[in-house]
């Protein structure tokens, strides 16, 4: 029974969760494109939300790029550069955990603000109110797992967690290698998993609409009718109304 339950866990669980994140967008998109927004509470809320929601984005871009690198470069390559385990470890949890502090931090207001202020928890949907809850699961089980079991503990999840998570992309994920994972760790992933079905029935969609294009867009340019024109300049002759 342990043994089927491990494979429920750490096989069909991840692959199905993923199947309905690429299915559920897709299916949001053509279905809910209106829908397709962070439905902002701006309106209702604005001095909480102008503190934890730079806080929480700036974390998360942090903890995200130290995902890529923790779950995504073998640890074999980081010793070929001359990277110590030690040098290594002690950059991840230098800059995880300021990166953590902040995410954490910039969580707390949002769910204080939202949970706290009836107007904008009153423009929260259940799906919503369910994802803040497993992300917050997920956060604070990752933090944990860091300070418990890598910084305290002598558990590396290069050798485990990471080459599992590798592995599920080739299609051979080793159930062992999660299944020997301390309690936190496993949490922090079953969580994220769990979170990433959500993902596209909650206000997580818009993580794929950031306006990039506004980046490289032609400035919009104002000006008053009661503006001297610039003498000489095709363009801005003075217009008359």
């Amino acid at each position: 029974m342990t043994e089927t339950w491990q494979t429920v866990q750490w096989i069909v669980l991840p692959y199905v969760a993923l199947a309905v994140f690429v299915l559920g967008h897709v299916w949001r998109w053509r279905a809910d494109q209106f829908g397709w927004t962070t439905r902002s509470s701006q309106i209702y809320e604005s001095k909480l939300l102008r503190i934890g929601s730079p806080l929480f984005h700036f974390g998360i871009i942090g903890i995200f790029f130290g995902h890529v690198v923790g779950l995504g470069i073998p640890k074999a390559w980081t010793d070929a550069v001359g990277i110590s385990n030690h040098a290594y470890h002690l950059m991840a949890v230098t800059i995880g955990l300021a990166a953590a502090a902040a995410c954490v931090g910039g969580l707390f207001l949002l769910i204080y603000r939202r949970r706290t202020n009836r107007r904008v928890f009153g423009a929260t949907t259940v799906m919503d109110k369910v994802m803040y809850l497993v992300l917050a699961v997920t956060i604070l089980a990752g933090v944990g797992a860091t300070l418990v079991d890598s910084v305290l503990g002598s558990y590396d999840y290069r050798e485990g967690v990471s080459i599992w998570f590798r592995q599920f992309w080739t299609l051979r994920p080793d159930v062992d290698l999660m299944a020997s994972a301390p309690l936190l760790f496993q949490v922090h992933v079953t969580s994220a998993v769990v979170l990433f079905a959500l993902w596209p029935f909650t206000r997580l969609v818009h993580v794929f609409s950031v306006p990039i294009g506004y980046l490289s867009r032609p400035y919009v340019v104002y000006r008053s009718k009661a503006s001297t024109p610039s003498q000489g300049r095709r363009g801005w002759e003075e217009v008359n109304f």
